[in-house]
């Protein structure tokens, strides 16, 4: 359920922008720009969701309502598209700084943190793990600027959703396929062999 809440937002963008909707008379002259305008009052009210609720607003939720506070803000003011296709790529480094930071200023992998009472694993493989989740962040904020800037815009945009998603997925099964590969055996293991 969290994952569709974070999602929200971008799929409230594909489908402000695939409506095709623009309306002049508020300053929202393409459907980018109504898109990015519900994509703004979304995170905002996703925020106030769980203000209001007593929940925990996490940091990266922080960081993806200021880039789209600033980034889509500067795109409805600015009438330029350039400033949203700037976002995921400036959130993709923040995850992948947020990852580093933390494995140095807390001494311990991030990933052990988040995961470490489901999986016990040694402790260079927690490494690994980061250091793939790094790559894989910085390797998706290239690839967005690279097809933000060389397809159309509307290909972008299904990009954001269907590819971004895609390409997650598909890098999560590789790591849970190379994480098993460093699991500690349990008897049960040692018996099927």
């Amino acid at each position: 359920m969290k994952f569709l809440f974070d999602l929200l937002p971008v799929i409230v963008f594909f489908a402000g922008y695939s409506s095709g909707l623009a309306f002049p008379e508020y300053g929202l002259n393409k459907p980018i720009e109504f898109a990015t305008a519900l994509a703004i009052v979304v995170s905002i009210g996703q925020i106030a969701w769980l203000k209001l609720r007593g929940k925990k607003v996490e940091m990266m939720q922080w960081i993806g309502l200021a880039l789209i506070l600033i980034l889509g803000g500067a795109t409805l003011f600015f009438h330029s598209s350039t400033f949203i296709f700037w976002k995921p790529t400036a959130l993709y480094i923040a995850l992948a700084a947020s990852l580093v930071v933390s494995r140095y200023g807390l001494k311990k992998p991030p990933m052990e943190l988040l995961l470490g009472k489901e999986l016990h694993l040694p402790g260079p493989v927690w490494d690994k793990l980061m250091w793939g989740w790094v790559a894989f962040f910085l390797l998706m904020a290239g690839l967005n600027l690279f097809v933000a800037f060389n397809f159309s815009e509307s290909f972008w945009v299904k990009f954001k959703l269907f590819g971004v998603l895609g390409l997650t997925f598909i890098f999560a099964i590789a790591q849970g396929l190379w994480l098993n590969r460093h699991m500690p055996k349990t008897p049960a293991d040692s018996q099927e062999s």
